[in-house]
């Protein structure tokens, strides 16, 4: 039945229920009517009023799960991954960079952008870290950051003054509410560890920090961002379902690659999206052909334009 959609979602359950408390009314109305004619016109009157009730709350009902089908497509909340490619340190350094470049667009969007796990390099840039955004549009914005991002610049390391390619790859994880992962407790194999973060007295005392395998797949979340074991552990595994999920997409859009081909941003990590090239002070990406300015400013999170341009599907060819 079509009225068991409001019954059976929380967000409209209370409204459902008062929407049928509603019809009851309704029923008893008509019932009197028929015991007494008299009351005949009270009772339009009546009635008139209660349907006009009903279709306020039916619309209030349709709005909201209007709403929530945008939410579920376009989450507001999302794990974003940064890893070091080819390079060494170079690349380890351009990965923090860019985590570095996100959390301060973070910060201009009025975000929450906090680190869950990282793996630092020697001179103290990340081989590889996730982080957990959260706040309006954050998936919507952030989604086709996901793929290979390169830079070419002189590391300060380099002596001789030569130019080195370097990159990091991204992924963008959406977190949905409603999950459509289910995972079995017996393919996982889960290890407590000591948490690697800085600061405090009690930091490495206890082993609140989780690493989840899933055995199938062989896909290892790690988590070290809450105080408690059972905190990261409940973190980790949401952070599976969504790999999970991104896994079946993947799977799915294989299938039909041939006709997102001219579509922005297939999800594939392989795929090389963006070049930051900091001796031309230009950023490219190769996905709309379109290149942009100021790079320093862009590293300090200045990338509103080129995430709503990439968003919004624009293709149209800057001519800065």
């Amino acid at each position: 039945m079509e009225f068991e959609k409001y019954k059976n979602n929380k967000k409209t359950n209370f409204l459902a229920q008062e929407y049928e408390r509603l019809g009851i009314e309704e029923n008893k109305l008509v019932q009197i009517e028929k015991e007494d004619s008299a009351m005949t016109g009270l009772v339009k009157e009546e009635l008139a009023g209660l349907a006009s009730q009903k279709a306020v709350i039916l619309l209030q009902m349709d709005t909201i799960l209007e709403a929530q089908k945008k939410e579920e497509e376009f989450p507001n909340e999302a794990i974003l991954e940064v890893r070091a490619g080819a390079g060494g340190e170079e690349a380890a350094i351009f990965a923090q960079d860019l985590a570095n470049m996100y959390e301060r667009y973070a910060e201009t969007k009025n975000w929450s952008f906090k680190k869950i796990h990282e793996s630092s390099s020697g001179l103290g840039g990340y081989k590889e870290a996730s982080f957990e955004v959260k706040g309006s549009d954050v998936y919507k914005l952030l989604r086709h950051e996901m793929g290979v991002h390169r830079v070419q610049r002189i590391p300060a390391t380099e002596k001789s003054g030569r130019i080195h390619t370097s990159t990091a790859s991204v992924a963008v994880l959406p977190i949905r509410e409603a999950k459509n992962i289910e995972i079995n407790p017996a393919d996982l194999e889960i290890e407590f560890l000591r948490s690697g973060g800085a600061g405090g007295q009690n930091v490495n005392k206890v082993e609140t920090a989780v690493r989840m395998v899933h055995v199938p797949t062989g896909i290892v979340v790690r988590c070290e961002s809450e105080r408690t074991q059972q905190r990261n552990r409940e973190k980790a595994l949401g952070i599976l379902a969504a790999k999970l999920e991104d896994e079946e997409r993947k799977k799915e859009s294989q299938e039909v690659a041939e006709e997102r081909k001219g579509q922005i941003g297939t999800g594939d990590r392989s795929e090389k999206i963006r070049t930051y090239n900091v001796l031309q002070d230009r950023v490219t990406d190769h996905r709309i052909k379109k290149s942009w300015s100021n790079i320093e400013g862009i590293f300090a999170g200045s990338i509103g334009s080129i995430l709503e341009e990439i968003s919004g599907g624009n293709t149209e060819q800057q001519t800065s």
